[in-house]
């Protein structure tokens, strides 16, 4: 008989014995984990004779049950389960340079770069306004036209409130 199949005929002679020990002490049938909080474990037992109507705590009021996993998940299973292609990002197709300033941008969706300098534009023109009219709530109901230099109102422009500003009309602000 080899070493190799000795060993192998008495690990498997304790792993018998091992399962027939724990079968005849019932430990075969242990229920989920237990994690114990440890100070409150182990409490001094109450004087019965103190309070009659007070219930007893358990040494189970303590405990915090919870469940465990039987088998430890191998690294492999662990990495398909976190690189799956459903939670990926998914990779856009759909992007091209913006027209007007050339950074790059999706298809039929407004540049950043070029709503930024839309914004900071709004913005100054808002301030002129908030000057012109002194308060918030001066401001007359009617449309309001931003006049930019050179530039003159036209007929239907007359009787619009007119921002005028003293810089070149910018390419992207287009007048119509």
């Amino acid at each position: 008989m080899s070493l190799l199949r000795l060993i192998s005929c008495l690990r498997h002679s304790v792993q018998r014995l091992e399962t027939a020990l724990a079968e005849v002490t019932g430990l075969d049938k242990l229920g989920p984990a237990l994690a114990v909080h440890g100070g409150g474990v182990l409490k001094e037992p109450l004087d019965l004779n103190e309070k009659e109507d007070c219930p007893t705590p358990s040494f189970l009021d303590s405990i915090f049950w919870m469940a465990a996993p039987k088998k430890r998940r191998t690294i492999e299973i662990n990495r398909c389960r976190r690189r799956d292609p459903r939670k990926l990002i998914d990779i856009k197709t759909n992007i091209e340079p913006c027209p007007e300033c050339g950074n790059l941008k999706q298809k039929h969706v407004l540049c950043g770069f070029c709503y930024a300098k839309i914004q900071r534009e709004t913005a100054l023109i808002r301030k002129q306004i908030f000057a012109m009219e002194g308060k918030p709530l001066n401001t007359p109901a009617v449309e309001t036209v931003v006049l930019y230099k050179d530039e003159i109102p036209r007929e239907f422009e007359k009787d619009k409130r007119i921002v005028e500003r003293e810089r070149k009309r910018p390419s992207w602000f287009i007048q119509h």
